[in-house]
């Protein structure tokens, strides 16, 4: 049943209530020149916009097989198909010297995975050119969350949260916070996480916060058994969600900002746990 996300109460009730008692206030005893009744309709304002942002309404969940539904709702700000060129560094390929150094995004180590599909860790990923496609590339689909948007997250596929990992900029504890609808967001503070489902399948998909999104708080904890489209957590105020799916697997079924296409300049506007992100690939 749909209705308010966890930790959604008081934000509503408590201005909700103020709201109301400064009305009453106002009107029977003392407006104090009309700052009072101001003051409660601010008040009532603010439950207003906190019951828009957290809302949790309830979805119908997709049933074909095989598909990736969305993790979050906004427009898709890009389709990309890209490949991994480094990982992040253990000790010893950290003290190797070999590691590269980036001021915001940290320390690469410049190999993928063996497995790149398996998502062990964070790795570095650059797009592919055409002709130069190879079966461990994978398609990511970035989608922006804008502050009227619900902010509930949900799971791509059913299976188990496999992993899970927090991130920030080097050498912050927080941050850095950039607009989440620039491409340079996705180095924001982020949390990690890989689904994992039939056949040893691995799914990423990274909470990303934005310049007043700063919140990024989880519901289930690792090796938590999840549903296809069941909530997992959410981003507090704009943000953005990227997921990767491996491109030999999956074939991208959403229209992006990039593609400027006239029915959808901002890029198709999608749901989380309805919208069917990926389907099956035909290769």
């Amino acid at each position: 049943m749909g209705g308010l996300a966890h930790g959604g109460h008081a934000p509503v009730l408590i201005p909700l209530m103020m709201g109301g008692s400064a009305l009453i206030i106002g009107a029977t005893i003392d407006s104090l020149y009309g700052f009072i009744p101001l003051f409660g309709i601010f008040c009532l304002m603010l439950s207003a916009f906190c019951a828009n942002f957290w809302r949790d309404p309830d979805r119908p969940i997709p049933r074909d097989e095989n598909v990736l539904v969305s993790p979050a709702d906004g427009h898709v700000m890009f389709v990309r198909r890209e490949r991994a060129t480094g990982r992040r560094p253990n000790k010893e390929q950290l003290a190797s010297g070999e590691c590269e150094s980036d001021t915001l995004t940290g320390d690469w180590y410049p190999e993928p995975l063996e497995h790149p599909l398996q998502f062990e860790t964070e790795q570095r990923f650059e797009p592919v050119k055409e002709g130069e496609e190879s079966n461990d590339d994978v398609f990511r689909i970035a989608i922006f969350m804008s502050p009227l948007d619900v902010h509930v997250n949900r799971a791509p596929l059913a299976g188990t949260l496999h992993r899970m990992e927090h991130r920030a900029g080097k050498g912050l504890r927080r941050g850095p916070f950039l607009a989440a609808y620039k491409k340079e967001s996705q180095y924001n503070e982020r949390v990690r996480s890989v689904f994992k489902g039939e056949e040893e399948l691995m799914i990423e998909v990274t909470q990303i916060s934005g310049a007043f999104a700063r919140t990024i708080v989880p519901w289930l904890g690792v090796d938590s058994e999840v549903r296809r489209g069941q909530r997992y957590g959410m981003i507090r105020l704009g943000s953005r969600v990227d997921i990767r799916a491996p491109a030999r697997l999956f074939t991208p079924n959403v229209v992006s900002a990039e593609e400027q296409n006239s029915s959808h300049p901002k890029g198709e506007f999608v749901r989380a746990g309805s919208t069917i992100l990926f389907i099956p690939s035909d290769s």
